[in-house]
């Protein structure tokens, strides 16, 4: 057969994905036919190239064909731009905006390298440089199964939320484009650092271009709002920077040596009452950013006032970097201090933020408020999903980490297209826009069937997989039933809410005469959008391209959290000490202990060394020999 033939036949499903594509729209220009056709093309055409074999799945993870420098050059890449950025012309808004969306969908492109390598046990891509030795910080990045959808996510989420910047916003256009870039940049090192020191500095990093985008470009309250989302996560950092602190002097004192390096610091196994004020430490810091209840409120204040962009990377990326921190930081440096308290903040999670977050949403008027409030409800999934502490419920956790973003990343966009029209986002304010905009109430119907959980779409899979794992969690006990029960429960009442604003805001009559006239959706509009709701099905019908990459990942790092959690019950109330493999392994044997061991030493590689303990003072009996 034709080689160029072959081809055509391997690639029908892209190919018929994209001529259905082009065929959607009703009144569509050429323009906009062909942007939903590549983008269905492109997008099929990734799940095809992921679809998880039995060659893949057999395949280690070597670090043959990693290029070290892709991480440093993801993150580079768009901190150069904005650096860039300062000495571009004011006056050439034009060229700033094709400048900021090249570098970032150069960065989209060049992220699409990860998936290259099999997501193993072990870290890949792994770049180690020393940056300042005398105090041991290095420039460690590296990325694994857990952090890399949210580095795709990032990268994904980020263009889409800049195209639609530009088609909203029309002043200090340059101001615009730093903070993008610079954010893009700072969220990216988050996901990525495995220095702790390099990770603090992209954390609060990532605080600046976000306060700008709400403080600048916001509404009527945005300074208040954008000061409230500053001292919150602010004051939640100085608490990480104490505990990190103590963590490292610790490890110093054991060590002889300085290190803020995460695979160093997470041997340090301290007293039970120290774990504890550490853990709380890094944990209420990631809590605000999460947000889990009650550290929440500045959370819609920020939503209602920041602009449509400003949104969407709020909700698609940057609250994430709370719940990959608490997972990655919070459960791997005090495994034990986290089981322990996991019970009580599993009921925080379903309380203060499933229900509370669907109940609060359903009370609403504002809609930007209320799918501000419902992020509160779906985090707290994500949340329990971690306290949970089972493999299933961690899966499912960072699954629903991926769907959340791109749903309610999407209902903020969808948000922000009637506000462009009306001006408003008074739920009363509207009726019947079925009537006059048909294919933005399919778009908004398609997300919120994902949004409340329906089989076939993103929302679906990680809710059921954390629920589950949540049911049979031996963390939370007797309370495991309960909670999921009650998790179950919110899913009813995002239906109701959820549902009830659809009926309001598009179905009935059609009573207010300034919405009779409202256009349909755009081409920027249908562009931005195509590829999230495409991402809607991808995500629901073939959940197994995401978590076939992760399962190694969580589920070597379940394993660890479980073998330090069995030694700290020896510990009890002494003086810190250094986890050593042979600690962990102690009760294991045979092929158990040598898997598992292979498991810890992949999970070390890139770890600095740990020099011997420094040597005990001499016998007396040495010292009297020296003395003669």
């Amino acid at each position: 057969m034709n080689a160029t033939l072959g081809a055509m036949i391997d690639l029908w499903p892209a190919i018929l994905a994209g001529a259905v594509g082009a065929l959607v729209p009703r009144k569509p220009s050429t323009w906009q036919r062909a942007g939903i056709g590549v983008i269905a093309a492109l997008l099929v055409l990734f799940v095809m190239k992921l679809w998880p074999d039995a060659a893949v799945a057999a395949a280690p993870s070597a670090p043959s064909g990693e290029w070290p420098h892709l991480l440093t050059f993801l993150i580079g890449l768009p901190l150069a731009g904005a650096i860039l950025m300062l000495f571009m012309p004011r006056q050439s808004p034009g060229l700033l905006r094709a400048m900021t969306m090249g570098i970032l969908l150069v960065d989209l492109v060049a992220s699409l390298w990860l998936l290259t390598v099999p997501m193993g046990v072990g870290w890949h891509f792994v770049s180690v440089h020393d940056w300042i030795p005398a105090l041991g910080i290095r420039w460690h990045v590296a990325v694994d199964g857990m952090s890399l959808w949210l580095v795709l996510l990032t990268t994904f989420i980020t263009p889409i939320a800049a195209y639609v910047s530009f088609g909203s916003i029309g002043t200090r256009i340059k101001d615009l484009c730093f903070s993008l870039l610079l954010l893009q940049a700072a969220m990216l090192g988050v996901f990525l650092s495995l220095d702790m020191f390099l990770f603090y500095v992209f954390w609060e990093l990532a605080l600046v271009p976000m306060y700008v985008m709400i403080g600048v470009w916001g509404s009527a309250d945005k300074i208040k709002a954008a000061l409230k989302f500053f001292l919150y996560t602010m004051g939640g950092s100085v608490l990480l920077l104490a505990a990190l602190l103590y963590l490292v002097h610790t490890y110093s004192k054991l060590t002889g040596t300085m290190s803020f390096d995460y695979l160093a610091l997470n041997k340090v196994l301290l007293p039970k009452h120290v774990q504890m004020m550490c853990f709380w430490g890094f944990a209420i810091a990631f809590f605000v950013k999460v947000p889990l209840f009650p550290l929440h409120t500045w959370l819609p204040d920020a939503h209602v006032q920041a602009p449509t962009g400003g949104s969407i990377i709020l909700a698609a990326i940057l609250l994430k970097m709370g719940t990959y921190a608490y997972m990655r930081f919070g459960m791997g440096l005090f495994p034990f201090a986290a089981g322990l308290q996991s019970a009580t903040l599993a009921g925080v999670a379903v309380f203060g933020g499933i229900l509370y977050g669907a109940l609060c949403s359903w009370k609403q008027d504002d809609l930007k408020r209320l799918v501000a409030y419902s992020s509160v409800a779906h985090l707290g999934y994500v949340m329990l999903g971690l306290f949970a502490g089972t493999q299933a419920s961690m899966q499912g956790s960072l699954l629903q980490q991926i769907n959340h973003g791109v749903s309610t990343g999407a209902l903020f966009l969808l948000v922000g297209v009637i506000y462009d029209r009306r001006h408003t986002r008074t739920i009363t304010e509207f009726g019947g826009l079925a009537k006059v905009m048909p294919v933005y109430t399919v778009v908004f119907v398609i997300i919120t069937m994902a949004s409340i959980g329906v089989p076939g779409t993103n929302g679906f899979v990680g809710e059921f997989m954390v629920i589950m794992g949540t049911y049979g969690s031996l963390r939370l006990g007797k309370f495991g039933g309960v909670d999921a029960v009650l998790a179950a429960a919110g899913v009813i009442l995002a239906a109701i809410y959820m549902l009830s604003v659809v009926q309001r805001v598009f179905f009935g009559p059609l009573k207010n005469p300034k919405n009779r006239d409202l256009p349909d959706l755009n081409v920027r509009e249908t562009l931005a959008l195509a590829p999230l709701v495409i991402m809607v099905f991808v995500i629901g019908l073939f959940p197994s391209v995401l978590l076939s990459r992760s399962a190694a990942a969580v589920s070597a790092f379940e394993m660890r959290n479980r073998l330090v959690w069995m030694s700290a019950q020896e510990l009890g109330e002494g003086e810190p000490k250094l986890v050593t493999q042979d600690m962990l392994l102690e009760g294991a044997s045979g092929s158990a202990r040598e898997g598992m061991a292979n498991t810890l030493d992949e999970m070390d590689r890139g770890a600095p060394v740990i020099p011997p303990p420094p040597a005990a003072d001499k016998p007396a009996a040495d010292k009297k020999e020296a003395s003669k």
